[in-house]
C-alpha cells in the first residue's frame, strides 16, 4: 500500500496527459497530412493552404480541443466530428486527420453513462459517414475510398472500445459496493449477535442475581430475629442461606462460561426438572407455596424449560420483594402444543400489584416477556380482583411455533 502511495505521488496529472495529448495529436495531424500530400500530389484537389489556410486549422482544432476532452467529453466529441465533416466536405486532402476523432470518440463512451451516450455516438457516426461517402463520390483513385470504410470502422471501434472500459469500470465499482455492503451486514450480524448474546447473560444474570439475594435476604432477617431465641431456627435458616448462595454461584458460573474458551466442568442451565427444588427454596424464603402439575407428560425443550424455570423464579423473586410472606399457587399444565406457567399470590403485604404493574414494568417483567416473544409465545401479569398479582406465560412446545 505504501508503495502504491509512492507511485501516485509522481503519476502526472490528468490536464497535463491531455495537454500531452493534445499537442501530439495535433502534430500528427498536421505534419502527417503535409507529408502525405508532398508524396501523392496528384490527389489533391484542394490544398491545406486554400480559403485562408481552413484545412490546417481544422486539422489543428480538432486537436487542441482534447484538452478538455474529460472536462467536456461530449462538446469534443461534437466538435471534432463537426470539424471532420467540414474538412472532408471541403475536399481538403486525405490523411491522418481523424486522429482526434477516434479520440474523443473513445472518451465520449469511456466516460458516459452508457445507452444515451452511445445513441448519440451512433447517430453522429451515421450522419458522418453519410457526408464522407458523399464526399469521397468522385476521388481518384476509386480505390481510396477504402479509407473512407476506414474511418467509419475505427469510429465504430473507438465507441465499442470506450463502452468497454465503462462496463468494465462499472461492473468494478458495483463488486466493490457489494463487498462493502457484506462486510458492513456481517459487522451489523456479528454486533447483532454480540448484543443478543450481552442481553441473554445480563438476563440470566438478572434472574439469577435478584432471586438469590431476595431469598437470602428474607432468611437473614429471619435468622436476625431468632438468633438469641431459637438457635436451632436460626441455623435452619442459615443452611438455606448456604445452600441458596451455592447454587446462586454455581449458576453464575455456568452462565459467564460462555465467556470463556475452556469448556470444564459446566453445570446445565436450571429447566423444568428443578422447578421443585426452585418451590422449595421459595417456600424456605417464607412463602406458603402450593406447587400444581397437570397435563400431559411429554418432553420439554431445554430452551423452553429453561425459560419456564426462569420465569418462575422472577415471579416468586417479586413476590418476596414486594410482597413478603404470602400465599402463592403455581400451576404448571403442559401438553402435546403449549406449556402454560400461572403464578398468582393474594398481595397480603406491601402490594405487589402497585409495585410491578403493566403499566409500568420493571426490568424482570420485561425480561420474562422477552423470554416468551423468543420462544413465540406470550405473558400477561396484571393485578388480580383480590389485590393480589398474577403472572401468566404461555410458551409452545416447540420453540418457534406460535402459541395458539
Amino acid at each position: 500500500m505504501l508503495r502504491f502511495e509512492r507511485l501516485d505521488r509522481f503519476r502526472v496529472p490528468a490536464w497535463a496527459q491531455d495537454s500531452a495529448l493534445a499537442l501530439v495529436v495535433t502534430v500528427l495531424q498536421v505534419q502527417g497530412t503535409v507529408a502525405k500530400v508532398d508524396v501523392e500530389p496528384a490527389t489533391v484537389i484542394r490544398p491545406l493552404s486554400d480559403l485562408g489556410g481552413l484545412g490546417i486549422a481544422l486539422l489543428a482544432v480538432s486537436g487542441l480541443v482534447l484538452v478538455v476532452r474529460r472536462r467536456w467529453p461530449v462538446a469534443v466529441f461534437l466538435a471534432t466530428a463537426a470539424a471532420s465533416v467540414a474538412y472532408y466536405s471541403l475536399d481538403f486532402p486525405d490523411g491522418p486527420g481523424w486522429i482526434a476523432l477516434f479520440v474523443a470518440t473513445y472518451t465520449v463512451t469511456a466516460l458516459g453513462d452508457g445507452r444515451r451516450f452511445l445513441a448519440l455516438v451512433a447517430a453522429v457516426t451515421a450522419v458522418m459517414s453519410v457526408v464522407w461517402l458523399v464526399a469521397s463520390a468522385d476521388v481518384e483513385p476509386r480505390a481510396a475510398i477504402g479509407w473512407v470504410f476506414f474511418r467509419i470502422g475505427a469510429t465504430v471501434m473507438s465507441a465499442a472500445l470506450g463502452e468497454s472500459v465503462r462496463s468494465r469500470r462499472v461492473i468494478a465499482a458495483e463488486a466493490l459496493e457489494r463487498a462493502e455492503l457484506a462486510e458492513r451486514t456481517r459487522e451489523e450480524e456479528a454486533r447483532a449477535r454480540v448484543d443478543e448474546e450481552r442481553l441473554r447473560i445480563a438476563r440470566e444474570v438478572h434472574d439469577t442475581v435478584a432471586h438469590a439475594i431476595a431469598v437470602i435476604n428474607v432468611q437473614a432477617g429471619v435468622t436476625a430475629h431468632v438468633l438469641d431465641r431459637r438457635p436451632d431456627q436460626a441455623r435452619t435458616t442459615l443452611e438455606a442461606i448456604e445452600r441458596t448462595s451455592a447454587r446462586a454461584l454455581d449458576e453464575m458460573r455456568t452462565i459467564l462460561g460462555v465467556l470463556r474458551d475452556d469448556r470444564d466442568d459446566r453445570a446445565p442451565q436450571p429447566g423444568m426438572a428443578d422447578l421443585d427444588e426452585l418451590a422449595d427454596t421459595a417456600r424456605e424464603a417464607g412463602l406458603d407455596l402450593t406447587f400444581e402439575r397437570t397435563g400431559a407428560d411429554v418432553a420439554v425443550s431445554s430452551a423452553v424449560g429453561g425459560a419456564v424455570y426462569r420465569i418462575l423464579q422472577e415471579s416468586v423473586t417479586n413476590v418476596i420483594r414486594h410482597a413478603g410472606p404470602t400465599k402463592v399457587a403455581v400451576a404448571l399444565r403442559v401438553d402435546d402444543r403449549i406449556v402454560e406457567l400461572r403464578v398468582a399470590d393474594d398481595g397480603r403485604g406491601v402490594g405487589v400489584g402497585a409495585a410491578v404493574s403493566p403499566e409500568e414494568p420493571g426490568r424482570g417483567l420485561r425480561g420474562m416477556r422477552e423470554r416468551c416473544q423468543l420462544l413465540g409465545g406470550d405473558l400477561e401479569a396484571q393485578p388480580t380482583p383480590a389485590g393480589g398479582f398474577q403472572v401468566v406465560a404461555r410458551l409452545p412446545l416447540a420453540p418457534g411455533a406460535v402459541v395458539p
